[in-house]
């Protein structure tokens, strides 16, 4: 496995270089999230993302058309804590490519006309999430986890918020919290592109010297919710379960990894053989674990046909209870570390992904490498799976949704 070299500079770079990759990914990390917006303003950070990767850049329309001419993928991502902007193109367009990544970030030319067509378009994508039970259900679940704190609303934003978003309001956005968010920029190919240094790819000194100049302090946690008993509707449901973990920076992260794949959708997990296998209770399920800067949340999301749900819970907390009273066994706790690792793995071996993989770990650029993380999934034994099944338990909460009419 490539180590990874860390570059300093006015954007820190995190480059992994392999000379056998045949692509260049690069991507801009920002320590910007939908957590960061004010509630008037939820879905800002989400709206500029779309924004940016469309508005005209030098002088081609836009970075993500420029991209997907060349033969590239573009893409970006916003998410509670972080947003990406990312690319994954021919190493010898790569120069070009980290220099307009750069400009469509940091000096984008905003108008109205990209504003108004990326509002469509952020609408129609609320509009298909509100279609999807399986969707709804984890915003709600968020919600119930998280009552009136940022991490509890939808990071896509809502119809009303979206809506009243105008240039000014987009505008001030970039320049107030994008811009004086901390920002990492990450190089994953056969060689590195020198562009990925800001300076060389024509970033005003100005405009870096405001990187990682704002205060984030994270919004106190409230008290969960009271638990509720589920009230199921009387058609295909989806139930999302689950507790607060720990935040992403936690030495305790791993075990709640490794407890997700316990608990995953892949045959060798303990609860596949029980709910689907056994019981027959679900045929679509999955669990995972997230963390944030302050806080993480651990979650089970099954699909559940009518009648069948106070029984696919009772599985699912059997389960849980079993783990934190006796642990996994060793077969089926060395299955799960072996997911846990290949999971990292096969996100390290493509060169976007890897660049991804890196990119949500950007802060901890100088201590975190994936042979880390490789080694702190293998350091978990089974009394750490039986408290991280403690702990979900302790916190555990349930929601449904379609909700019961």
């Amino acid at each position: 496995m490539v180590e990874i070299e860390t570059l300093e500079g006015p954007v820190p770079v995190i480059a992994y270089i392999d000379e056998r990759l045949s692509t260049t990914a690069v991507c801009l990390a920002s320590a910007y999230g939908a957590r960061h917006d004010p509630a008037p303003e939820c879905g800002l950070a989400h709206v500029l993302e779309h924004v940016l990767m469309s508005a005209p850049v030098d002088t081609v329309p836009s970075f993500s058309e420029h991209v997907e001419r060349l033969g590239g993928h573009a893409n970006a991502e916003t998410g509670p804590d972080r947003m990406l902007f990312y690319a994954q193109t021919h190493p010898d367009d790569a120069e070009e490519i980290s220099a307009l990544l750069y400009q469509a970030v940091l000096q984008p030319r905003l108008n109205g006309e990209t504003l108004a067509r990326e509002k469509r378009a952020v609408l129609q994508e609320l509009a298909a999430a509100a279609a999807d039970p399986s969707d709804v259900v984890q915003d709600d679940f968020l919600t119930d986890l998280y009552p009136g704190h940022p991490l509890g609303r939808p990071v896509g934003g809502t119809v009303a918020t979206v809506e009243r978003m105008d240039e000014v309001s987009v505008a001030a956005g970039h320049t107030e919290r994008l811009l004086s968010a901390p920002l990492t920029a990450v190089v994953v190919g056969p060689r590195m592109p020198a562009t990925i240094d800001a300076l060389k790819a024509g970033v005003g000194p100005d405009v870096l010297a405001r990187s990682g100049s704002a205060s984030q302090e994270p919004v106190p946690l409230p008290e969960p919710g009271p638990v509720l008993a589920p009230r199921w509707p009387s058609e295909f449901a989806w139930v999302c379960a689950g507790a607060r973990s720990v935040p992403y920076a936690h030495p305790h992260r791993p075990r709640f990894s490794v407890l997700a794949q316990l608990l995953g959708s892949s045959p060798s997990s303990l609860l596949y053989r029980r709910l689907r296998g056994d019981a027959g209770l679900a045929y679509a399920f999955q669990a995972w674990n997230r963390g944030y800067a302050d806080t993480g949340a651990w979650r089970l999301l099954a699909g559940v046909e009518p009648g069948n749900g106070d029984a696919a819970l009772a599985v699912i907390r059997g389960t849980l209870e079993q783990l934190a009273s006796d642990g996994p066994t060793r077969e089926d706790l060395a299955s799960a570390r072996r997911q846990a690792q290949m999971n990292i793995m096969t996100s390290v071996d493509s060169p976007l992904e890897c660049a991804r993989f890196l990119a949500m770990r950007a802060d901890r650029h100088g201590t975190w490498s994936p042979s880390v993380a490789l080694e702190s999934v293998r350091a978990v034994e089974s009394h750490h799976i039986r408290q991280a099944a403690a702990h979900v338990l302790e916190g555990f909460r349930i929601v449904v949704s379609p909700r019961a009419s």
